[in-house]
């Protein structure tokens, strides 16, 4: 198994899957079906999100810096706001930017 598999394992016998699921940003059934390893999703994205939320993975964001990855994540899932520079510069930076999910 690999590290992110691991610890999700590790947190959802911990915690219990509806409470990982919450962590992670995914349902139930996906964290169930991840790891009886029937899952038919983007298994990189479930991945990316269990190394964010659970194993405090980062990036290097190209408006923020050093961020963590699951901050990025959000960033990526919410919808664009102009009501900060910060948030202009991300709604131009993420759709293109190489840490974004579909990379």
């Amino acid at each position: 198994m690999t590290a992110w598999l691991d610890e999700l394992q590790r947190a959802a016998a911990a915690d219990g899957q509806a409470a990982v699921a919450k962590r992670i940003g995914y349902s139930t059934t996906v964290v169930c079906q991840v790891l009886k390893g029937t899952y038919k999703g983007d298994l990189h994205r479930v991945q990316r999100a269990v190394e964010g939320a659970l194993l405090h993975a980062t990036v290097d964001c190209p408006v923020i810096g050093d961020l963590p990855l699951q901050r990025c994540i959000e960033h990526q899932r919410g919808p664009r706001r102009f009501t900060n520079p910060m948030r202009v510069q991300l709604a131009h930076a993420c759709p293109t930017c190489p840490n974004r999910r579909s990379s």
